[in-house]
């Protein structure tokens, strides 16, 4: 910007262009520190359709600017869970900027916060969320409220009217109601300390619940009831706690964390205390139910057992009937009557046995009889066939026997052929038919040397055909010298 500044004032009158004056403008305006400015919102259209940013104006009773909010910074708005509008009064947060291209003055904000009541309620909102994130605010941790409380602990300022409605309320909904009061301040930057000792005090009592509660006022007025120490403190309070903080719109972190919210001081006082009357009237309602249902329980299990009478004693009168007949049945049996019956009626029943045996035996001969004829008869006309296919399969069987025997001899008969040939060839009487003989002695032996033999002895003498016996005259060398001859005796 000195340079610029320098440059004009080197050429005096000289005129500028537009570019070197918006130059000269930009500068200055980026010389300037950051800013924190306050406004009304004006002229807004939302967010850009195809860059998202936010182009609206700022404006006071006396004053406007134009303000670009990037698209970052105007979501970061949106997820702390605002919207910019007309009329919102803002707190901006960042620096001017001239667009060289038009030479147009803008604020640029870098950051977006409510103002006024709108600051607290951004923090107030920021907390609820950390809260919320911890589970302080679940339904499952919140403790169930006795139906019936005997007593309760009011947490109040005891110098307002608060604390005379809860009275009143609890008087006149059910005097049996025990009530204490531990006071403390209620609005102020000191009031959450003092509020946080008093639930303390109330919790060491031991009441069944403990009320904290605080008439209508400002938002900024209720503050107190928004601190994050007083809530957690609410939280981990021993004693269930109900709260009752300004008016049906009011809604404050008490009221998130407590185990019971309601919408004033008298709502509060009312939920712990149900009204006698209504007790009453829903007791007498209980009685006559409960009567009406004793008298119909009874008038049932008296028709019930009426009918399991009747039933019962049709039932055993039938019973005892059936039971008298069956006696009576057996009492008129013959032989419980007469207990010999039993064996003459066997006996008679033995003797009849015995003739019908003695009556079918002539005719079971009988009978058997015919049978072995029929039988025989059937045996003479079936044997001849029986024979006869027995006598072709034995032909049959013959004659596969005579080829497959044939076959089977045919090598021993030639081998026996060869056999009766080289025996005929050594045969003895083929020798004795060429004119030898064979002489045996007594014993049968063949006389092979006739020194074996005597004079005297007896030999038989076989030839080719017949034979004859002879007696040893005399003795033979093997030369024929002996003179002696054989006799013969024929």
């Amino acid at each position: 910007m000195t340079s610029v500044l320098g440059d004009m004032e080197t050429r005096g009158r000289e005129p500028l262009s537009v570019a070197d004056a918006v130059l000269a403008a930009k500068g200055a305006v980026e010389e300037l520190p950051p800013m924190a400015v306050r406004g009304e919102v004006s002229g807004f259209r939302g967010p850009n359709a195809r860059s998202g940013h936010c182009y609206f104006n700022v404006k006071d009773d006396a004053s406007s600017m134009a303000v670009i909010a990037w698209k970052g910074v105007y979501q970061t708005f949106l997820r702390e869970g605002y919207e910019l509008r007309d009329g919102l009064e803002i707190v901006l947060h960042g620096g001017f900027q001239v667009y060289q291209g038009t030479g147009k003055l803008s604020f640029v904000a870098r950051r977006l916060e409510l103002a006024g009541e709108g600051a607290l309620r951004q923090k107030v909102a920021a907390l609820a969320r950390k809260l919320e994130a911890e589970g302080l605010m679940d339904p499952a941790r919140k403790r169930l409220i006795p139906p019936f409380c005997t007593r309760v602990c009011v947490v109040t300022s005891l110098s307002g009217s608060v604390i005379e409605d809860v009275r009143r309320t609890l008087a006149r909904r059910n005097p049996l109601v025990e009530l204490d009061c531990v006071g403390c301040s209620v609005q102020g930057t000191e009031a959450p300390a003092t509020i946080i000792r008093a639930l303390a005090r109330a919790a060491a009592s031991r009441p069944d619940a403990i009320l904290l509660v605080r008439g209508g006022g400002s938002f900024e007025d209720l503050m107190c009831f928004n601190d994050e120490a007083l809530a957690r403190a609410v939280a981990a309070c021993p004693v269930p706690v109900i709260t009752g903080i300004g008016h049906e719109p009011d809604v404050s972190i008490c009221d998130m964390v407590a185990d019971r919210r309601c919408s004033t001081p008298t709502a509060a006082a009312e939920s712990v205390a149900p009204d006698m009357a209504d007790l009453q009237r829903l007791t007498e309602q209980r009685a006559r139910r409960l009567a009406k249902a004793a008298q119909d329980a009874v008038v049932a299990n008296g028709q019930g057992l009426d009918a399991q009478e009747r039933l019962m004693r049709k039932s055993l009168g039938g019973e005892v009937a059936r039971m008298r007949q069956r006696v009576e049945s057996l009492a008129s049996h013959r032989c419980i009557q007469d207990p010999r019956y039993m064996v003459d009626r066997r006996g008679e029943e033995l003797l009849q046995t015995e003739q019908r045996l003695v009556d079918a035996l002539p005719r079971l001969f009988e009978r058997s009889g015919r049978d072995l004829d029929d039988k025989g008869l059937r045996l003479r006309r079936t044997l001849p066939r029986v024979v006869a296919r027995r006598r072709e399969d034995v032909g049959r069987d013959e004659r596969l026997v005579a080829g497959v025997g044939a076959r089977l001899l045919r090598p021993y008969e030639e081998g026996l052929g060869r056999a009766a040939a080289s025996l005929d060839a050594l045969s003895p009487l083929r020798v004795l038919g060429r004119g030898y003989a064979l002489a045996r002695d007594t014993r049968g032996h063949v006389v092979t040397d006739a020194a074996k033999l005597a004079v005297g002895d007896s030999v038989s003498v076989a030839l080719a055909h017949g034979g004859f016996r002879a007696s040893v005259t005399g003795l033979l060398d093997d030369e024929g010298q002996s003179g002696v001859a054989a006799r013969g005796e024929d």
